[in-house]
């Protein structure tokens, strides 16, 4: 009797377990699965032309150049993941009007950028260099600033190399790949997040080619040259505050926090657009702009 109930639960067991590694399979399909979309010619706002750039990502970058004044400097704005360079918009047209000179692009498997799969900055980062080294090869006498937001911001500090610019602005960066799926996984499934969490971790690390281990922004903070601006959201579950301030830490001077007590995981600029554009202005126009 009890070695057919011990053969009755085995088999529960490994049922459950093939339902569980189907379902989280499943799940990581849809996470990784390419944002490519088509996108419509730029806003007359802009004054933008249509550019494309290679990236040793393998994709071919697709974005919009918006000139700007001599000497204003350069800025690269980077969106967040599943989105494209149109989630960026409203911070160009504020930029523009500063007299900036601006890059929105897509980031390979997003937008107009082809790719196989979102690798959550690990390939990301590659874009991100292509994105300001085309900058500087399109505006040689200009400083370069970069802004980021979430995997946009994340894609400026992976690799192994600290990315080039003069001034770098990022938004609701996770430190380490495993603390973005577990916080987003327990959003959804709470305490079972401990157990569906890990399977993600390992398949998607299967299928992007990579240890998600290494995919952890907070080990790249530390290595950038450039000033840095951290934006935060106190009441943001997707990137913790705590996690902001730990990334905060381990970043060199010079640098600064800002906390939007009232933001969650959302577009900072839609929630406070007067406070956000002061405050970006006031970053770039002091590092971009400075004396040469």
């Amino acid at each position: 009797m009890y070695g057919g109930l011990g053969r009755r639960l085995a088999i529960v067991g490994a049922v459950t377990l093939l339902v569980a590694g189907a379902g989280t399979w499943w799940v990581g399909s849809i996470l990784i699965a390419p944002a490519v979309r088509s996108i419509a010619a730029p806003p007359a706002s802009l004054d933008a032309r249509e550019v494309t750039f290679s990236s040793s990502s393998g994709s071919t970058l697709h974005g919009w150049l918006v000139p700007g004044q001599s000497k204003g400097g350069g800025v690269v704005l980077a969106h967040s993941v599943r989105s494209d360079r149109r989630e960026m918009i409203g911070r160009a047209e504020f930029l523009r009007a500063s007299g900036y000179s601006l890059l929105l692009f897509d980031q390979q498997a997003h937008g107009a950028s082809p790719g196989e799969n979102i690798t959550f900055g690990y390939l990301e980062s590659l874009d991100a260099r292509a994105a300001v080294a085309y900058v500087r090869s399109e505006l040689p006498d200009e400083r370069v600033g970069y802004l980021g937001v979430s995997q946009g911001g994340a894609a400026a500090l992976i690799g192994s190399e600290p990315l080039e610019v003069d001034a770098l602005i990022v938004e609701a960066v996770y430190p380490t790949l495993r603390e973005a799926v577990t916080n987003r996984v327990a959003l959804r499934l709470g305490p079972v997040s401990r157990l569906v969490a890990p399977f993600l971790l390992v398949q998607s690390g299967l299928r992007i080619g990579v240890d998600p281990d290494s995919i952890a922004p907070i080990h790249g903070i530390a290595d950038i040259r450039a000033p840095l601006l951290l934006i935060a959201g106190a009441r943001d579950r997707h990137t913790t505050l705590a996690e902001s301030e730990r990334m905060f830490a381990a970043a060199r001077e010079p640098k600064e926090l800002w906390v939007l007590r009232e933001a969650a995981h959302q577009n900072f600029h839609e929630l406070e657009p007067r406070g956000y554009e002061q405050r970006v202005l006031e970053f770039f126009a002091k590092h971009l702009r400075m004396a040469r």
